[in-house]
């Protein structure tokens, strides 16, 4: 792998600059692609770009910025596309500072900005190496998410088209799925999620295979299959719950099963109410396993453990022999599956073995 140090003036830099809008940014003579079609959108605020002009007037330095090589002679900004368009912006005449455009300042004003110089590291290298170095930046404080990390690796026309769908405010993951999917388009999280689901877990080998594919069109129809699962199995919309469930695993493991809709959300109404069940989340893969952990039931408290060994009078129930109470464990005599509940009425104090062989029944 190759990391160089590209000597770049602003005047290099924002050569053939272009805003397309949905279409994209560009700049570099236009080999420079600033902000992929529908990545993140331009974030920074008056005082943060003015900050940016502001640095470069008195000839401080600016931020490091990396960019990757694509290999056919472009780039694609990795880290510093806020300082870019701040840069851009204000040579194209878009925003003042200190109340004087780019073409009011004076001839050596003008070329103090134009030949002011930029420290951008370029990578070349394999998909893995380049990935490698873009966990390092981030390590050292370059704020990017693992998405955005994957993404400058893997560009290419698939990713482009799956950020159309994935990757901007308002999009259209969003609009039919913000009730079940956490974080920010914006952020890539969307991008990663449904990757994660379609892939099971291995993101980065399905952005490998697909990296040179025309578009994400089967990405797209295989996230709206899930959804539509979503909101068919279970009937009664609570994002409050709802939201951050693992969908994409459950889908892919029951998407086949033949599920009844109004008991599902019968059960779901009733675990809401249960206090024991301290993991709400939890109720939707609970329904369709089986598997109690998911749902974190609550616990014994400490006083009703104590109240309980000395009401047995530091007898374990089932082997009839005495411990410490350190030696015990709080269970339930009616387990919580068969509706027992966690309270001093149902709970029973069992040495360690006993428990453990009773759970294990």
């Amino acid at each position: 792998m190759k990391i160089e140090l590209l000597d770049l003036t602003v005047q290099e830099l924002v050569k053939d600059y272009n805003d397309d809008g949905e279409g994209g940014v560009t700049g570099y003579g236009g080999k420079l692609d600033i902000r992929p079609p529908f990545q993140r959108e331009f974030i920074y605020n008056d005082k943060e770009r003015n900050a940016v002009i502001d640095s470069i007037l008195k000839g401080f330095p600016l931020n490091v910025m990396y960019w990757a090589d694509r290999e056919d002679d472009t780039f694609e900004i990795i880290d510093g596309q806020q300082r870019t368009i701040s840069i851009a912006q204000y040579v194209a005449g878009d925003f003042s500072f200190n109340d004087l455009y780019f073409h009011n300042l004076t001839p050596d004003k003008k070329e103090l900005i134009l030949n002011y110089e930029l420290m951008v590291y370029v990578c070349t290298g394999t998909d893995s190496e380049k990935l490698e170095w873009f966990k390092t930046i981030n390590i050292a404080g370059k704020v990017l998410t693992n998405q955005e990390l994957r993404n400058a690796v893997y560009a290419g026309p698939w990713l482009s088209d799956a950020k159309r769908y994935f990757s901007r405010t308002g999009c259209a993951a969003y609009k039919i799925a913000n009730a079940f999917v956490n974080g920010s388009p914006i952020r890539q999280d969307y991008l990663e999620t449904v990757i994660k689901w379609i892939s099971k877990e291995s993101i980065e080998d399905y952005m490998g295979k697909h990296q040179h594919d025309e578009d994400a069109l089967p990405l797209w129809e295989y996230f709206q299959s899930v959804i539509d699962w979503v909101e068919s199995t279970f009937t009664n919309t609570r994002p409050k719950f709802m939201k951050g469930v693992d969908w994409g695993s459950l889908y892919n493991a029951f998407k086949d099963s033949v599920l009844d809709a109004e008991e599902i959300e019968q059960e779901t109404a009733r675990l809401i109410l249960d206090d024991d069940v301290t993991q709400k989340k939890g109720i939707y893969p609970y329904i369709l396993t089986g598997e109690e952990k998911h749902l974190n039931i609550r616990a014994f408290t400490e006083s009703i453990k104590q109240k309980v060994y000395e009401k047995q009078e530091t007898i374990c129930v089932i082997c009839d022999d005495k411990f410490t109470i350190k030696e015990m464990e709080a269970d339930h005599i009616t387990p919580w599956s068969a509706g027992g509940k966690t309270n001093e009425d149902n709970c029973q104090m069992l040495c360690k073995k006993c428990n453990r062989e009773k759970s294990a029944l």
